[in-house]
C-alpha cells in the first residue's frame, strides 16, 4: 500500500477480454507509476484453449494513456501484438520538437480503442463486492486474493446459460 494525502491507497492494473471478464491482475501502491506495470499484467494472461498449452499472447491490446512508453510499445512489437495506446501530450511534443529524427506518430485504430472501456466495466463488476470497493483488506495479498475470487465468480457467472 502506498501513502497519499488521502491515506493508504492502491492501484489495480487489470487485463480484461471483450466480455468484461478479467484475465490478469496486478496490485501496486497508489503512488507507483502505471507504465512499468504494463508488462507484468500482459505476462499474467493465460487463456486455455481446447488443446495444448495456454495462450499467452492476445491478438490486440487497447490501453490507457498512462501506459504509453517506448518500452511498452517495443514489448508489443517484439511479441507481435497489435497495440493501441494513445500518445501522451508531452511525448508527442518531444517527438515533434525533434523533427524528422523524432520518428513517426503512434498508430491509432479508433475501432479497437472503443473496446478499452471493457476494462472500466470489468473494474465496476469487480467492485460490486463491497469489501473490494471499500478496500477493507489491510494487506495487498488479501486484497489481491479477493480480486481473484471475484474474478472467478465473474467467469463462472458468464459461463452458465442465461435464464
Amino acid at each position: 500500500m502506498g501513502r497519499s494525502r488521502g491515506g493508504l491507497t492502491t492501484k489495480t492494473h487489470l487485463a480484461a477480454e471483450r466480455r468484461c471478464r478479467p484475465l490478469s491482475f496486478v496490485v501496486t501502491p497508489g503512488q507507483a507509476a502505471d507504465s512499468p506495470r504494463f508488462v507484468p499484467v500482459l505476462e499474467g494472461i493465460k487463456v486455455r484453449g481446447p488443446v495444448g498449452r495456454p495462450r499467452t499472447r492476445p491478438g490486440a491490446v487497447a490501453a490507457d494513456k498512462a501506459y504509453s512508453s517506448r518500452a511498452n510499445r517495443a514489448y508489443l512489437r517484439r511479441r507481435r501484438i497489435r497495440g493501441v495506446i494513445p500518445e501522451k501530450a508531452d511525448q508527442a511534443a518531444n517527438r515533434k520538437k525533434k523533427g524528422s529524427r523524432g520518428g513517426r506518430p503512434v498508430g491509432h485504430d479508433p475501432d479497437l480503442y472503443k473496446d478499452r472501456n471493457t476494462v472500466e466495466r470489468c473494474i465496476n463488476k469487480i467492485k460490486e463486492w463491497r469489501g473490494l470497493a471499500t478496500r477493507y483488506d489491510k494487506t495487498a495479498t488479501s486484497y489481491l486474493a479477493g480480486m481473484h475470487l471475484r474474478g472467478a465468480v465473474i467467469w463462472i457467472r458468464s459461463l452458465r446459460p442465461a435464464a
